[in-house]
C-alpha cells in the first residue's frame, strides 16, 4: 500500500491543509476585509459584517452540505471531508486574526496562494474541504450541469456582496484572491474539469461493473495484448470530471493493484458524456 493510501497520512494531510487554509484567512485575508471563494467566502463575509466567529459560521454553513454528502457520496471521502471542515473551523476559531502586512495587495497574493495550497493538498491526497466541493461531486454524479458555471455564479455573488457591503476596492481584491487561490489549486490538483482515464487491466469485467455501480459515466472497453508479455487484457476508457478521478483510480487499484492507469486532459466532449 502506498503512503498516500494510509488513513494516518490522509489525516495528517487534512490537518496540515486545514491549518494552512485557516492561516491564510486569519493572517492575510480577514485583516483587510478580503473574502475567499465558495462557502468559506460567505463565512468570512458574515464574520466581517456581524462579528460572528468565523469557525462557527463556517461549520454551520457546511453542516447541511456535509449531511447531504454523507448520505449520497462515498463514505471514505466524506469522513475526510468532515474532518477537514471540522479542523478548518477549529483553527479559524483558535488562531487569532493578525495583520501580517500593511500592504493589502501583498496579503491578498500570499493569502490566495496559501489558501490554494491548503485546499489543493487536501483535494489531491485526502478528500474535499466541504462547501461547493460537495455540491460539485453531487452534481457530477447525477447530471451534466456545468460545475464551473455554478461555482462562477456563487463566486460572482460573493464578489458583488463584497463590493456592495465592503466597497469596490475590497471587491476587486476579493476577485484577485479567488483567482490566485484557483490557480494554485489547479497547479497542485488539476486544472481541468474534464479528464480522460485509460485503465489497462486483466480484470476489466470486475472494474467495469464497479464503475457502473459507482460512477455516473459511460465507458468504452477495448481488448488489448501486452507488447512484451503477449498476455490478453482490456483497456477501459472513460471521460469523467476531476471530482470523480479519485474514486475511479481507487476502484481500479482495489480490484487490480497491477493495473496501468493513464490520465490526461480533455478539452472538449461531443456526444453522450453521462451514462443513460
Amino acid at each position: 500500500m502506498k503512503l498516500q493510501d494510509h488513513a494516518l497520512f490522509k489525516l495528517v494531510i487534512t490537518i496540515i491543509g486545514s491549518l494552512v487554509t485557516a492561516i491564510s484567512f486569519n493572517f492575510f485575508l480577514i485583516p483587510h476585509g478580503v473574502l475567499s471563494s465558495g462557502i468559506s467566502g460567505l463565512a468570512l463575509l458574515f464574520h466581517i459584517l456581524f462579528s460572528i466567529d468565523t469557525g462557527l459560521i463556517n461549520l454551520l454553513l457546511n453542516l447541511p452540505l456535509v449531511i447531504l454528502g454523507f448520505l449520497k457520496l462515498q463514505r471514505s471521502i466524506m469522513i475526510n471531508t468532515i474532518l477537514s471542515v471540522g479542523f478548518i473551523s477549529l483553527f479559524l476559531t483558535l488562531i487569532p486574526v493578525v495583520q501580517i502586512s500593511k500592504e493589502p495587495i501583498v496579503d491578498v497574493i500570499f493569502g490566495g496562494v496559501l489558501c490554494g495550497l491548503g485546499v489543493g493538498i487536501i483535494l489531491k491526497y485526502s478528500g474535499t474541504t466541504g462547501g461547493m466541493d460537495i455540491v460539485a461531486m453531487l452534481i457530477s454524479q447525477r447530471s451534466n450541469i456545468s460545475i464551473g458555471l455554478i461555482m462562477t455564479i456563487l463566486n460572482g455573488i460573493i464578489v458583488m456582496c463584497s463590493g456592495f457591503f465592503l466597497g469596490w476596492d475590497i471587491a476587486l481584491m476579493t476577485l484577485l484572491s479567488i483567482y490566485i487561490t484557483g490557480k494554485t489549486i489547479d497547479t497542485i490538483f488539476t486544472a481541468h474539469i474534464k479528464l480522460t482515464i485509460n485503465v489497462i487491466t486483466t480484470k476489466g469485467e470486475a472494474i467495469k461493473q464497479a464503475y457502473i455501480e459507482n460512477i455516473y459515466r459511460g465507458m468504452t472497453i477495448v481488448d488489448t495484448q501486452g507488447g512484451y508479455s503477449n498476455k490478453p487484457g482490456q483497456m477501459i476508457m472513460m471521460v469523467l470530471t476531476r471530482y470523480e478521478l479519485q474514486d475511479a483510480v481507487r476502484i481500479a487499484k482495489e480490484i487490480d493493484p497491477n493495473c496501468f492507469i493513464n490520465v490526461y486532459e480533455t478539452t472538449e466532449v461531443h456526444g453522450q458524456f453521462a451514462k443513460r
